[in-house]
């Protein structure tokens, strides 16, 4: 039996948890940018071929100009609107935990969580997330939305790595332990 692709959170937070201001602004991830600096965005996109966001991390993400965010992946959009695909985008109104197991019973890469949180926290009360690679920008929001909500059952983690960079920024990288 071929091994089960896995699901994996890539995804950065303020110091304080929150993923984006509680109008859904994202200019703060700015403070780390840095010329010719990915914190390795492009070689973890290389161990994917399957992306799955929510609908409101969709749309911001095309507000911003970019229509389709994974021009290379197979990109699924939970979404309560049915809508019909636009080549790799598929539009997913179903189930996202029946989605998300059948995807990693499949054949493939490993499938990236691209957010929002709505989506992340359903998949964490599912336990389906695998590894988890959350970057911290040294900022304190003070207030917005949680990359992580309450009412999820305990997961244990095992380190693989840390990283830190001249910004600031420190990524860290989680295997869940089951």
């Amino acid at each position: 039996m071929p091994p089960q692709r896995r699901l994996i959170l890539y995804i950065a937070t303020s110091l304080d948890g929150y993923i984006a201001t509680a109008n859904e602004d994202l200019d703060w991830l700015g403070v780390v940018e840095q010329s010719g600096e990915d914190y390795g965005y492009g070689a973890f996109k290389e161990t994917v071929d399957t992306v799955i966001m929510g609908r409101r991390t969709y749309d911001k993400v095309a507000s911003m100009g970019v229509p389709d965010p994974h021009p290379d992946k197979t990109l699924y959009v939970i979404t309560r609107t049915r809508q019909a695909s636009l080549g790799n985008i598929h539009f997913h109104s179903g189930d996202p935990v029946a989605l998300v197991k059948e995807l990693k019973h499949g054949s493939g890469k490993d499938i990236y969580c691209d957010g929002g949180a709505q989506l992340v926290n359903l998949l964490m009360q599912h336990d389906l997330f695998d590894a988890f690679i959350i970057s911290y920008i040294p900022i304190m929001l003070g207030e917005g939305i949680r990359l992580f909500a309450d009412g999820r059952p305990q997961q244990n983690l095992r380190l693989v790595s840390a990283k830190s960079f001249p910004k600031g920024l420190v990524q860290m990288h989680y295997e869940r332990v089951r």
